[in-house]
């Protein structure tokens, strides 16, 4: 397992197969018992076959042919052992690590993500598929290879003395000089096969998430062609590692016959008995044959590599800051508070700026501004999304933050998943009852949605609201975040892409009814602001204007700014 540990990157990755690892170890044991089972059956047979020659008693020749029959039944049974345990131990192992790859990608903040959805599904999918390579085709094979070579050099050393020098060179080439010759030869080819796996994951879903716009802009084509371009560069690689693989082989199997051709030469000139040298010369074969595989995974272990430090990089990476928990908050509607709250980006922008808001329990507080006003990262703030630069944010006095945030809500990169509409409804409560799934669908105008929908409740949708128009998705999503009933309900435009006398009407029906939340809600919308408490305006990442819809319209300024350009566009 140190070999494990000894690869870049693979002290994370190592924290998931640890719990496996007496799996992992069994593997390894029933593998080379194995080798040995292979190794003491050529020789037994050999053995058998040259001593046969010589017509001794049948008494003579018993044991061995009793040992040639185990040795064969114990190599079977063994190498199944061996399959069993270590893809037992894979198996689980990837299935442990999978899920932390999750975790650290869910946990990351999305301003401070360095990859691309491509990269992440490259990351959960093929990179972590290759720590089973690692296991599999790079560890077992090496124990195997080490036990089976030292048991070789022992039975020729018994046999012929002669001939051990010769087999502990050809083994020394053949496990040694040959694997590093592997992995140099197949280092560029695999980085270069991994770099092009990842530009085919990003070009790919490109292609496939915005097959809508591409053929709208007849993009199509020239994003169809850079993607099928990635895919021959890929082709090229794995080819060109292919071409390594096949060259080691062949050099493997000339180390393995001039190897034993060199251990007959040695049993003859030192004079040895026929039986020894024709028992040494198999063992020879069959100890060499064993050892060849970690060429092939050296080579594989050149190629998991980059892999397997990219995984570790993502388990390694520090968790995002964010306030420390705190007493757990009372039930039932909160307080918001943000004070001092500022936000600043990696590259000097401002998000938030010293923004001071309180908004009482059960209230509703709308939010509005230009475009890049904020209001997004204010909300993001409140989730605990956005992670503050300075400043405090309080829900029912207790400082925000960890997993079991009471705040729940509908934001603008909310996901509709690839299930019924009952289901992507009941992933804000696994529990609710069909009752207060309708009241939810009732509030979000979405009842006329599943109404005429071929399955209703039962329609399929697919992956990101595949088959519902931008309206049907938004209510789908609204309805979600109703159903939730959070403590704080934070809203992003929910009324995005509904027509303009439903989006006022939606946005009417959350300020007045909110149910049992404090709702702060985002809207470029204004005619339906005067059933909300408070309207808080933001420009430049400050507050700059605050009070109810009538106050803020009765003097100059950017609300009434925004109201005269919404009267206009009307």
């Amino acid at each position: 397992m140190k070999g494990l540990r000894g690869v870049d990157g693979s002290g994370a990755v190592w924290g998931a197969v640890r719990p496996h690892a007496v799996r992992l170890v069994g593997a390894c044991a029933a593998g080379a018992a194995a080798e040995l089972c292979g190794l003491g059956l050529i020789a037994a047979a050999a053995w058998l076959v040259a001593r046969a020659a010589q017509r001794p008693e049948l008494a003579a020749l018993s044991l061995a042919i009793v040992a040639v029959r185990g040795f064969a039944l114990a190599k079977g049974s063994l190498r199944y052992v061996e399959r069993l345990a270590g893809h037992d131990a894979a198996l689980r192992a990837l299935a442990e690590l999978r899920g932390r790859v999750f975790d650290a990608l869910a946990a990351a903040r999305p301003e401070g993500r360095r990859v691309r959805d491509g990269d992440a599904l490259t990351r959960m999918v093929s990179d972590v598929d290759a720590v089973q390579d690692l296991l599999l085709r790079c560890v077992l094979p090496a124990v195997a290879a080490a036990v089976c070579a030292a048991a070789g050099v022992v039975v020729c050393g018994v046999l012929v003395p002669a001939a051990a020098p010769v087999l502990a060179a050809g083994l020394l080439l053949a496990g040694a000089v040959l694997p590093w010759a592997a992995a140099v030869a197949g280092g560029r080819a695999a980085a270069r096969a991994a770099a092009e796996r990842e530009v085919l994951a990003v070009r790919a879903l490109d292609v496939l998430e915005g097959a809508a716009d591409l053929a709208v802009f007849g993009a199509a084509g020239r994003f169809a062609a850079r993607a099928g371009d990635a895919a021959a560069g890929l082709e090229r690689a794995e080819r060109s590692a292919a071409g390594v693989s096949a060259m080691v082989a062949a050099a493997g199997l000339v180390v393995q016959g001039v190897t034993a051709a060199a251990v007959v030469w040695a049993g003859l000139g030192a004079g040895a008995g026929e039986v020894g040298v024709a028992v040494s010369a198999l063992t020879a074969l069959v100890a060499v044959e064993a050892v060849l595989p970690v060429a092939s995974a050296a080579q594989r272990l050149a190629e998991v590599r980059p892999a397997v430090r990219r995984v570790g990089a993502v388990l390694a990476a520090p968790p995002p800051p964010g306030p420390l928990p705190s007493a757990s908050p009372p039930s039932g509607p909160l307080e918001v508070e943000l004070r001092g709250v500022g936000v600043r980006y990696d590259g000097g922008g401002v998000g938030l700026d010293g923004v001071d808001l309180r908004v009482r329990r059960g209230g509703r507080v709308a939010v509005v501004g230009a475009s890049g006003a904020g209001k997004s990262t204010l909300l993001g703030v409140v989730a605990g999304r956005v992670p503050v630069s300075s400043g405090s944010v309080l829900l029912g006095g207790c400082a925000a933050g960890g997993a079991r945030s009471p705040v729940r809500g509908l934001m603008q990169d909310a996901y509709v998943f690839a299930a019924t509409v009952r289901e992507n409804l009941l992933l804000a409560r696994p529990d609710a009852g069909g009752a207060r799934l309708r009241d939810a669908a009732a509030r979000a105008r979405f009842t006329e949605v599943v109404d005429a929908l071929p399955d209703g409740w039962d329609t399929v949708v697919g992956a990101g609201g595949r088959g519902l128009s931008g309206g049907q998705r938004q209510r789908l999503l609204l309805a979600r975040a109703l159903l939730a009933d959070p403590p704080v309900l934070v809203l992003d435009e929910p009324a995005e892409a509904l027509d303009p006398v439903a989006a006022d009407a939606v946005t009417r029906d959350l300020l007045e009814s909110p149910g049992g939340a404090t709702v702060l809600l985002v809207t470029h919308r204004l005619a339906a602001l005067d059933a909300a408490d408070e309207v808080v305006v933001l420009d430049g990442g400050r507050v700059v204007q605050r009070g109810r819809h009538d106050e803020l319209l009765a003097v100059p300024g950017a609300y009434r700014d925004l109201w005269e350009a919404e009267l206009l566009a009307a």
